[in-house]
């Protein structure tokens, strides 16, 4: 099938990879803008649009839609569906009208619950028990489309954004190819009005670990958006990021450091800290952390 393929960060280039290899014509990518990045600030290519270059495609990165031109240079493509995947744009109807077959998008959640920009990470924080990905047919409304078909998987205790996020990129990029084989005979499904949840952007304020807060919720926090933009304490004045935990035995007082493991008390029972990183080094093990940076029993986190 000749396609139009629309994307952004890495949860979309094996997506890309995938229709490449299944034999798909890729007609253009669209990519945002390169972004000031870096100490320098000079502009950086995200990972699609790096990828796209690699593969020898075309790249476009209009900032919208807006501009008359651009729209009809979409519509010169004569591509028979457009796949978007994380792309950062809302389109408007006048492009998702264009493609003959329309236009898929792969979602991170298991619609309705979770619309929106962040599903991965909020499905963590919020403690369900599993999540999955959906293919849908694009509308005007954020998520809103009928899904063509879906798939589970189960939210593992150790799980962080980051596993998650590789594990429903994997299984979004075969289910998109399934479709597109099956395209004619899939009976898309209207989402139902009920269990509709948003997934707002991640807000850096929401970082800040509060202790006072039950360990499961802490534990969520940690797992739920690591590694970015990643849960945070403070010691002896200093910011320490928390990859990974798990929850613990112990009681206390909220922010206590309980053992020589990095077990901390919260409001309600205990998280341990398995992986930390201070600003400016890399991420370590607690166990590493812990032979250069003391951390006894009794010590209070901020």
């Amino acid at each position: 099938m000749r396609l139009i393929f629309m994307g952004t960060p890495d949860f979309s280039v094996s997506v890309l990879d995938q229709l490449v290899n299944a034999g798909h014509e890729i007609a253009c990518v669209y990519s945002q803008p390169p972004r000031p990045a870096g100490r320098g600030k000079k502009p950086r290519l995200n990972p699609v649009h790096q990828r796209a270059e690699e593969l020898g495609l075309e790249v476009r990165t209009p900032l919208n839609f807006k501009d008359e031109a651009d729209r009809q240079a979409f519509a010169d493509l004569n591509a028979e569906a457009a796949v978007v995947v994380a792309y950062g744009l809302i389109l408007p109807q006048a492009i998702l009208d264009v493609p003959e077959r329309g236009c898929f998008n792969i979602h991170a959640s298991l619609l309705p619950r979770w619309r929106g920009a962040a599903p991965i990470q909020r499905a963590i924080m919020a403690g369900d028990a599993a999540t999955g990905v959906c293919i849908m047919q694009m509308e005007a409304g954020l998520d809103t489309g009928p899904v063509l078909l879906r798939s589970e998987t189960t939210i593992e205790a150790t799980d962080t954004a980051a596993t998650l996020h590789d594990r429903l990129a994997d299984m979004g990029a075969s289910l998109m190819v399934e479709v597109l084989r099956k395209t004619d005979t899939l009976i898309p499904v209207q989402q139902p009005e009920d269990g509709v949840t948003y997934a707002a952007k991640i807000n850096k304020a929401e970082a800040k670990i509060d202790w006072e807060q039950p360990a499961v919720e802490v534990d969520r926090l940690i797992r739920g958006i690591s590694p970015f933009p990643g849960a945070w304490f403070e010691l002896n004045g200093e910011r320490v990021k928390v990859l990974l935990s798990e929850l613990a035995d112990g009681n206390g007082t909220a922010g206590a450091v309980l053992d020589d493991r990095l077990t901390i008390a919260c409001g309600e029972g205990a998280v341990r800290l398995l992986k930390v990183q201070k600003a400016g080094k890399g991420p370590q093990p607690a166990e590493v952390f812990l032979l250069g940076t003391k951390v006894p029993a009794g010590t209070t986190l901020d």
